[in-house]
């Protein structure tokens, strides 16, 4: 055990021991229900100027051909297969130091390789989902947060399928009589100037 022990605090497997504590811990907090299991969301969703949560993150993984799974998944497999690889290139080539240094490479692609073998049928039998668009909000009712609205000039607040709510910029034919608080129906999104034209859901605006 205490020899174990010792080659999980060598290099560079210690490197990968403690990313690997920090990965087992955060899905620990997650079998707890403590946080979401998507919290970086699917790696690669972002469209229309709607960001992933971590969309840096996400970004490095789709061009490396792993995206399409949650990142924390990937992130996970990929830090368990170069912990497993680096442990097991440090036990064959022993103490030298020399050699030590090139187990880390070898583990990192030893580890994409792995991760990707995995990660390409799982993304396959995972359901399509549509990646989020502006579009999605047209066909939906607003609230009106600015004081007057016209053709140049407004601002709402729109809430998505998942509950969350947005500021959006909105256009309206001619200028409201009404001051802020009103409901509006989105009937069109104009993407040169990145906002949607609303028509009042409610009388006399």
């Amino acid at each position: 055990m205490a020899e174990f022990i010792e080659a999980t605090l060598a290099f560079p497997t210690a490197l990968f021991s403690f990313l690997l504590v920090v990965a087992v811990g955060y899905w620990v907090v997650v079998l707890l229900s403590l946080l979401d299991l998507d919290l970086f969301d699917a790696a690669g969703v972002d469209a229309d100027g709607v960001a992933a949560a971590d969309s840096g993150i996400a970004s490095a993984m789709t061009a490396a051909g792993l995206g399409g799974v949650p990142v924390t998944v990937v992130l996970t497999v990929l830090i368990a297969f170069a912990w497993f690889f680096s442990l097991a290139g440090n036990a064959f080539v022993g103490g030298i130091p020399l050699a030590r240094a090139v187990v880390l490479p070898v583990a990192l692609g030893g580890a994409y390789l792995g991760t990707r073998s995995i990660v390409v049928p799982v993304r396959r039998l995972l359901p399509h989902r549509p990646a989020p668009s502006r579009m999605d909000f047209v066909g939906r009712h607003c609230v009106v947060r600015t004081g007057q609205v016209g053709p140049d000039f407004g601002q709402a607040e729109v809430t998505a399928d998942d509950g969350s709510t947005a500021i959006i910029q909105v256009r309206l034919a001619a200028y409201s009589l009404a001051d802020a608080g009103w409901t509006a129906l989105i009937y069109d999104y104009d993407a040169e100037t990145e906002a949607f034209w609303i028509t009042p859901a409610e009388p006399a605006i």
